[in-house]
């Protein structure tokens, strides 16, 4: 399976830079699942596609602050992007200079804090704080919110809000789980109202997930691996939901994946894990039923996981339909909704 068989042309007007005033004001397009038809909808149309016993799964990570600016004592400047936090004085991050990095290298954040490069593995840096992350709350007092690389602008105040949902609960990750971003009070009202049950689990979202395929022959890309959760409850609920054939649907690709992994298992275990699971044509689903996801990037392993979910040649006439029809696309874009096929 190639990479080329995921590429489609993109005109760069369609790539959102921002968000719009409401989070609930985007677009929404439907996949019928039985016609293969597609709907052009509001996204406050969303609650009214839903059925009774069906289970809605949300992510509920929160954004941490994991851009860093930093200088070196020679004066070369450096953009430090947490990938992970390991303990109160150390993580793992991307590093970008002009200059090619060495272990050792020690970058000021400013006269209170600094870092030190401890070693290179693979493209990921292992690197010391001088100071406690946690009792001097470093990164939320001088980190920036990590804007996807594709918006061309830095990231300003309202970001701070608008790139994190509004049931953001569990710290850790360096990129929103986007889908859930159009979610409001008053969508969530709405599902109450309706009587339809949903539920959380965590998954801690990478800067990884923006990382380019760099195989041509995707059996030899290796996904990064990212943190995740699946609370008893959330795993309760689904057997319920399954039981009563209703459908499991993943608020967003990152909750696909977690839910897809959990149930990998041999035996279900509770408590954090890590998943490097790469979806693609071919593969089997376990559990998810329907998927409401934003548009992806051509070539990510995200659209290669909607390929996977609703077939290549549905998603290709979904995506053709939303080019056409000038949806907004990534971050800060619109919405769809497809189910299995």
């Amino acid at each position: 399976m190639l990479l080329e068989e995921f590429d489609f042309d993109l005109p760069q007007d369609l790539i959102a830079q921002a968000p719009l005033e409401k989070r609930d004001a985007s677009r929404l397009l439907v996949l019928n699942k039985n016609t293969k038809s597609l709907e052009d909808k509001k996204f406050t149309d969303f609650v009214d596609l839903l059925n009774p016993n069906d289970l809605l799964i949300f992510n509920d990570t929160r954004v941490i602050k994991a851009r860093l600016f930093g200088t070196k004592v020679t004066g070369g400047k450096a953009e430090i992007m947490i990938e992970r936090i390991l303990d109160k004085h150390s993580a793992l991050a991307h590093l970008k200079t002009s200059k090619k990095i060495l272990d050792g290298t020690i970058f000021e954040i400013n006269k209170y804090v600094s870092i030190k490069v401890i070693k290179k593995e693979d493209d990921l840096f292992y690197i010391e704080f001088n100071s406690d992350l946690y009792s001097y709350d470093i990164l939320e007092k001088y980190g920036h919110i990590p804007l996807p690389p594709y918006i061309q602008r830095s990231a300003n105040t309202s970001d701070e809000k608008r790139y994190q949902t509004i049931y953001a609960k569990e710290s850790g990750a360096v990129a929103a789980p986007t889908a859930g971003l159009h979610f409001t009070d008053e969508i969530f009202k709405a599902l109450d109202n309706k009587k339809i049950k949903y539920t959380f689990l965590t998954l801690h979202v990478g800067a990884g997930t923006f990382q380019p395929v760099r195989d041509d022959d995707l059996d030899h890309h290796q996904m990064h691996s990212e943190s995740f959760n699946v609370p008893e409850k959330t795993i309760k609920m689904i057997h319920d939901a399954k039981s009563k054939n209703g459908r499991i649907i993943a608020i967003g690709t990152t909750v696909l994946r977690a839910l897809e992994s959990k149930f990998s298992e041999e035996i279900i275990q509770l408590g954090f894990k890590e998943t490097s699971i790469f979806i693609k044509p071919g593969y089997k689903f376990k559990i998810v039923d329907a998927l409401l996801t934003n548009f992806h990037l051509p070539k990510s392993t995200l659209f290669i996981l909607v390929s996977a979910f609703s077939g290549s040649d549905t998603i290709k006439k979904l995506y053709q339909h939303a080019i056409k029809n000038k949806y907004r696309f990534f971050s800060y874009g619109d919405a769809s909704f497809i189910e299995r096929s």
